[in-house]
């Protein structure tokens, strides 16, 4: 069953669900939006950025990006959810390259890896509404709650960093040029197959004629006899 705004919240007044800072204001009708947190990284800056301190972070052109969220997210074991991001920012054309479901049992922030595909640089603000949760109540609790590796984290870590440095951002000249090279093998390729085509029509016509020869004279050579 999905969660629509008052069962969202009485279920975390009860501590079923826990949103910390829990708002009113951030309630939509089945879901709640989360903010941009303290911390991110970009492909671009590599490195940690304190977003509380500077107040925002760019993503140049094909950027990639490390963000987590202001919110703390606590699921108790017969609550699940999904969570995307807020269609504005999908519209400036950010993507999110993230896991969507957060398991029940789950605690901690959300860190979302994000990509600018767009020819500009896109800011994000601390504080920004950028992902929206919806939350599902199950039928009955689940047997093994969530107890993985991100259990209980609020904050980036070297993983994240290191899988930053190790994303190669494409210039959008080399996107150009990419295409561009694509493009021209791609009519190569073309060019290569429509000659291939006459060259095996050209066979084609040489063959039936050297057999049309053949039979031709098979024929005189029976007239004869």
């Amino acid at each position: 069953m999905i969660l629509t705004d008052n069962l969202i919240a009485e279920a975390n007044s009860k501590g079923l669900i826990k949103i910390e800072p829990f708002e009113h204001r951030q309630l939509q009708s089945a879901s709640y939006d989360l903010r941009v947190g303290p911390e991110a990284a970009t492909s671009s800056h590599r490195k940690k950025v304190n977003l509380a301190e500077k107040g925002f972070i760019e993503l140049f052109p094909s950027d990639f990006a490390i963000v987590v969220s202001e919110e703390k997210i606590s699921l108790d074991n017969q609550h699940t959810a999904r969570f995307g991001l807020r269609s504005k920012w999908a519209r400036k054309g950010l993507v999110a390259t993230t896991e969507t479901q957060i398991d029940p049992g789950f605690e901690g922030r959300l860190t979302v890896g994000l990509t600018n595909l767009t020819s500009k640089k896109i800011s994000l603000s601390h504080m920004d509404d950028f992902l929206t949760v919806e939350f599902h109540r199950l039928s009955s609790p689940v047997e093994k709650p969530y107890s993985g590796p991100y259990q209980g984290k609020i904050s980036l870590d070297g993983e994240d960093i290191e899988a930053v440095l190790e994303r190669e951002v494409m210039s959008i000249s080399d996107i150009t040029e990419s295409l561009r090279s694509l493009t021209s093998n791609v009519a190569s390729m073309e060019k290569s197959i429509d000659n291939m085509q006459k060259s095996i029509d050209t066979m084609k016509w040489s063959v039936s004629g050297t057999v049309a020869v053949g039979i031709a004279v098979i024929a005189i050579v029976t007239a004869l006899k």
